[in-house]
């Protein structure tokens, strides 16, 4: 996430020379990325979804986001 970013909230990715954006309220996917590298990241923004959120309201109040825990 990036301090004063535009609505709706989102989060990017990078894998390599990939980058994607994710809509966190719907789980939107907009870029490319490989199907592996894909499906890790919706699986962890699956589990995190609401920490992402709380995270995105953080940031929208110029406040530090919380660490989300990586996918394991």
């Amino acid at each position: 996430m990036y301090w004063n970013d535009h609505s709706p909230p989102h989060f990017q990715a990078k894998y390599g020379d990939y980058e994607i954006t994710v809509d966190i309220n719907t789980g939107v996917v907009e870029g490319k990325f490989p199907k592996r590298a894909l499906r890790h990241v919706l699986e962890w923004y699956e589990l995190y979804k609401d920490e992402l959120l709380e995270d995105w309201d953080l940031c929208e109040k110029q406040e530090m986001p919380n660490p989300v825990k990586p996918l394991e």
